[in-house]
């Protein structure tokens, strides 16, 4: 059972939301809260597992408490479910934390996958947002990238450290650390957000 709390301000949409959450097998509502404080007590109360989270709140953007959230609350997945749909809101979002990114235009269907991807530990970004991400971000690569290169950087996208990305691949850590900077380059990525985000952006984790 996927344990849920819905963090919006309009009390409308959080109402239609936790409806149909209700008639979905294996998820359940079992939190609301409309503003940014309101959010961290009551994910510190019920320990969820997932924070579905709207970036607009009084006083604080979403995103800023993002951190907070997973302070109280170390086990529960953030997923932001938003109107604001530019590749910046996105970046900003998964750079703080969160494992995945819905428009609150899309559909039932979607947004009732990324719960299930995102509950099971996956990272979702909506596909359309993940090609707007792709453009904006001016890629392709400086130079192509190996096959053993798109398998480290999808290990790491999917936050496995060098030392198990070492063991699962059967290459030693030194070899994996050298991937690594290759790849970084290729891209011309500096932080780890922004791998996991081309990641997502290019169909290599989540959103395929």
């Amino acid at each position: 059972m996927i344990r849920v709390v819905l963090v919006d301000d309009h009390v409308l949409f959080r109402t239609s939301l936790r409806l149909r959450l209700e008639h979905e097998d294996g998820i359940v509502p079992v939190g609301e809260a409309g503003t940014a404080e309101q959010a961290v007590i009551t994910t510190r109360a019920v320990q969820p597992d997932l924070v579905l989270l709207d970036l607009v709140l009084p006083r604080r953007n979403g995103a800023d408490i993002i951190p907070d959230l997973l302070k109280v609350s170390a086990a529960s997945k953030v997923l932001i479910v938003s109107s604001h749909a530019q590749p910046t809101s996105v970046r900003q979002a998964i750079a703080a934390g969160a494992r995945g990114y819905v428009p609150k235009r899309a559909s039932d269907t979607e947004l009732i996958e990324a719960i299930r991807r995102v509950a099971a530990g996956e990272r979702y970004v909506d596909p359309d947002l993940g090609a707007q991400l792709v453009v904006a971000d001016g890629h392709p690569a400086l130079e192509p990238i190996s096959d053993r290169e798109r398998d480290v950087l999808s290990l790491l996208a999917l936050g496995y450290t060098n030392e198990e990305i070492s063991k699962k691949l059967y290459i030693s850590r030194r070899t994996v650390d050298t991937h690594r900077a290759h790849v970084m380059r290729k891209l011309r990525l500096d932080t780890r957000a922004e791998l996991v985000l081309f990641a997502l952006a290019s169909g290599l984790i989540g959103a395929s």
